[in-house]
């Protein structure tokens, strides 16, 4: 058996996003060490609210435990046709949990908004996204995937990631670093989603997933030959030991799978 990916579990969201912290800024100083910047993708769904946890707390004033947000870059590992003030638009999420809350004194991220004038065509609306991606990661012939410093995801019921669904042919998209989706199984029908490869291609990728409401799932993911081909197996499988999940104590209940309470 190779390289594992790594469970942490947690009894409740606050003891969870206080080592979530702790991981983020871990990753914050090799990105910083790496490029003097920290490059992040960052999914919708319960996680912007979790990550406001981790993040806007005031820390103990240690260089060690601060963000430094001024040298964070913010892309979206998916993202749903719709206009910035949608509610069902990941950047809108993120901006009402986290970003607008950010104090002054912290600094103010970059963010990489989608393109709003293609929201009629979204192959389109990929292809500039990934341009947008190739500026900030070097151009797309001088490296085959952008790495990112850190990608921060869920994990649907149906063990969907990003706009990663089960079965669906966008796993398989192996050239293309941001894909369109037009057919998606839940609504909106039509986002764009980072694409497998540059998912697994991360330094570090990290699972955010709390509930009972995941635990069916989790324990599919974990425990079962067909859990590893879902989405969020693939991208066990694909990045390893690279990948950690951060999850409470609800959401691994029946989990077989090793558990770790802390770093």
């Amino acid at each position: 058996m190779g390289k594992q990916p790594k469970l942490y579990t947690f009894q409740d969201v606050d003891a969870l996003a206080k080592t979530l912290r702790a991981y983020i800024l871990q990753c914050q100083q090799a990105g910083l060490e790496r490029h003097n910047a920290f490059k992040v993708a960052v999914s919708g769904g319960s996680l912007p609210n979790t990550l406001a946890k981790a993040l806007l707390d005031p820390g103990n004033g240690r260089r060690d435990d601060t963000v430094d947000f001024a040298k964070w870059e913010i892309f979206f590992a998916d993202e749903r046709a719709v206009p910035l003030d949608h509610e069902d638009s990941n950047y809108r999420l993120l901006k009402d949990e986290l970003l607008d809350k950010i104090p002054e004194d912290l600094g103010k991220p970059t963010v990489h908004p989608i393109d709003l004038k293609y929201l009629d065509d979204v192959q389109e609306m990929a292809d500039q996204y990934q341009e947008e991606l190739m500026r900030s990661f070097a151009a797309k012939d001088s490296v085959k995937l952008p790495i990112f410093d850190l990608l921060l995801l869920g994990c649907g019921p149906d063990g969907h990631t990003c706009s990663l669904f089960p079965n669906h042919e966008l796993l398989r998209e192996s050239d293309a670093w941001v894909a369109a989706i037009e057919d998606s199984p839940k609504p909106p029908l039509k986002r764009i989603t980072l694409s497998l490869p540059v998912v697994t291609h991360g330094n570090k990728i990290a699972f955010v997933a709390t509930g009972e409401g995941k635990a069916g799932i989790l324990r599919q993911i974990f425990d079962t030959d067909e859990g590893r081909s879902l989405p969020c197996g693939l991208v066990n499988e694909g990045g390893a030991e690279k990948v950690s999940w951060f999850t409470d104590a609800k959401a691994v209940k029946g989990v077989g799978f090793p558990k770790r309470g802390s770093l």
